[in-house]
């Protein structure tokens, strides 16, 4: 856990500047890359070294997207209901990482570390492809 925020707090300014000047959905969609690429280090093995990888990786994910999700929230709520805005958003986050945390628990238990960080990977593409999906669709519109 301090590799993983020693290297989101690394992380998290240069990819805001960077989030400054580009499009929010592309770099999100960079930042589930990361977090796939992250799950998958750590499915495949767990020597320190492969841990310590996957774990930076995940610190990378988490500075590409945390304020850049603060910042959709804020482009996309109307002025006069941003704080209402952002406590849903943060309940829904909440209630989400609780709920991901108990299925990768049982998950963990019934088949595996491996298993868990696979299907993490999974879950990440399968938003990823589902965010590459709207982006096509707005553009069409």
């Amino acid at each position: 856990m301090v590799a993983m925020n020693l290297v989101y707090a690394a992380t998290a300014y240069p990819f805001g500047r960077l989030s400054d000047r580009m499009d929010h959905r592309a770099l999100l969609a960079m930042g589930l890359a990361v977090l796939i690429a992250a799950d998958l280090v750590l499915a495949i093995d767990d020597h320190w070294l492969t841990v310590l990888a996957g774990v930076a990786l995940w610190g990378v994910h988490m500075g590409m997207t945390q304020g850049l999700l603060a910042a959709m929230v804020a482009d996309h709520a109307p002025a006069d209901l941003r704080g209402t805005a952002f406590g849903l958003f943060n309940l829904v986050s909440g209630l989400a990482m609780l709920a991901a945390s108990v299925i990768a628990g049982l998950l963990w238990d019934q088949l595996g570390a491996a298993f868990t960080f696979y299907a993490g990977a999974a879950l990440s593409a399968l938003a990823m492809l589902g965010l590459l999906a709207t982006s096509i669709r707005r553009q069409h519109d």
